[in-house]
């Protein structure tokens, strides 16, 4: 649940609000608009256990203030992507009075209210690389997924040109019972074909675009990974870190919570 919306509850729970006043409240986290920007979904959150996630690449500093701005009047933290190093520096010298995450590689930048701290849910998400050229995607996934409360494993150059480094990074994901796996590769992108045929969980492949000629920019690891003959195999967009962090959150979540519940 959305922390604003339990914070409401809590209060409404403890007469410091009346029902009325609990209803306007949670409405109020819905939706939150900035004037002539964007229309923010604040309750995405608690609505299907994704947070809002502001894309940042094409929108100057100065908006995305104002959008951190809004979205902490009805949330108690919000997450913004496809960052430049540049833009990074810029947020974090606006938002230096508030709790403020960086994280470079991946272009995320997570502004919260001070003590504001991300509630573990019991998920575990694998993260595996083909190559050291897809941490960025990589670092990406695990940023969104820990934002969701999971813990993340990431291990990095892992790749089918040197298949033997792959079986000790498998057994280190087996042996943290991760939940699902998130494989991400460029070039060929056979790596999430090869690892769907020894584990039992489910895997999510990411195609990178680190490659080049024929079948450059990614398409040749999408197509082949769209391909696979492995059974269980998931397949998000070229470069999708954040969709791919998404995903396997919500499946590790859901897992975790039937966890919780024996």
């Amino acid at each position: 649940m959305n922390p604003t919306c339990r914070r409401v509850l809590r209060d409404l729970a403890e007469g410091k609000v009346s029902v009325e006043e609990a209803e306007k409240l949670i409405d109020q986290t819905l939706l939150a608009e900035v004037s002539g920007l964007a229309n923010l979904d604040a309750g995405r959150e608690a609505r299907v256990g994704v947070p809002e996630i502001v894309y940042g690449e094409d929108k100057p500093v100065k908006e995305i203030r104002q959008i951190i701005n809004k979205m902490l009047e009805v949330s108690d933290r919000v997450i913004v992507s496809k960052l430049s190093e540049d833009k990074i520096k810029q947020l974090r010298r606006i938002c230096k009075d508030r709790n403020v995450k960086t994280f470079v590689r991946a272009g995320i930048l997570v502004v919260g209210r001070l003590g504001y701290d991300v509630e573990r849910t019991g998920g575990r998400v694998g993260i595996l690389t083909a190559g050291t050229s897809d941490l960025r995607v990589a670092e990406e996934a695990k940023v969104v997924a820990e934002e969701m409360g999971c813990e993340v494993y990431l291990e990095a150059d892992v790749g089918v040109a040197g298949v033997h480094r792959l079986i000790p990074a498998l057994r280190n994901m087996l042996n943290k019972r991760v939940d699902v796996l998130l494989v991400i590769a460029g070039r060929e992108g056979a790596l999430p074909s090869v690892v769907a045929g020894l584990v039992s969980v489910p895997v999510i492949g990411v195609p990178t675009s680190s490659s080049y000629g024929f079948g450059e920019k990614g398409l040749a690891a999408l197509m082949a990974m769209l391909q696979s003959c492995s059974l269980g195999v998931g397949v998000v967009n070229i470069d999708n870190g954040v969709g791919g962090g998404a995903l396997a959150a919500l499946i590790a979540n859901s897992i975790a919570a039937a966890r919780s519940w024996k």
